[in-house]
């Protein structure tokens, strides 16, 4: 195994939509799978798309941490040529961050509940449910492989800046009057 580059920002491979992957148990895929996990890992994401290691492929590994789902974390995870659908019209306000736009966060706005489909690492047909920060990861990870990047959904664009000045600074600390 090893750490792959992650693509910053400003590279074409983040803004172009990724290519199918034909077989998912072909030896190279399974490598990337098993570095992406590495390199997500290292950099400490929640999730990774082919793209941001510079492979333009319909692949992303994630998982739910404890601490983000305390009733509901799940596992290291691929999802191999993913379908995600919103269930309904109700949205949520995530704020996220990239391993590909470092020390940056903002808030995004994301469908609550999403319906999701594709292949797992072993090739095996999966598909779910998912709502709060599982619906956000992967909603996050499949706009990698369609070339969005989560800037491009900002619609509060004062709630977007570097990491830790939005820990020192907290909605509830703008000036009265300000947008939150």
């Amino acid at each position: 195994m090893a750490l792959l580059k992650i693509a910053r920002m400003g590279h074409p491979v983040l803004l172009a939509r990724a290519a199918a992957v034909e077989d998912p148990l072909a030896p190279d895929i399974q490598d990337l799978i098993a570095d992406m996990i590495e390199t997500m890992h290292d950099a400490n994401g929640a999730g990774l798309a082919a793209p941001q290691v510079h492979r333009s492929l319909r692949l992303f590994v994630y998982h739910v941490p404890v601490s983000r789902e305390p009733s509901a974390p799940l596992s290291i995870r691929a999802l191999i040529n993913p379908e995600i659908t919103p269930i309904d019209d109700a949205i949520m306000l995530c704020e996220e961050g990239c391993l590909s736009i470092p020390g940056l966060r903002a808030t995004v706005p994301r469908h609550e509940r999403v319906h999701y489909r594709g292949l797992d690492q072993n090739g095996v047909p999966v598909e779910g449910e998912a709502s709060g920060f599982h619906a956000n990861v992967l909603q996050h990870e499949a706009d990698h492989l369609d070339g969005v990047l989560y800037p491009m959904r900002i619609v509060d664009h004062t709630r977007f800046g570097f990491s830790e000045e939005l820990l020192r600074y907290p909605p509830s600390a703008t000036r009265e009057g300000d947008a939150p």
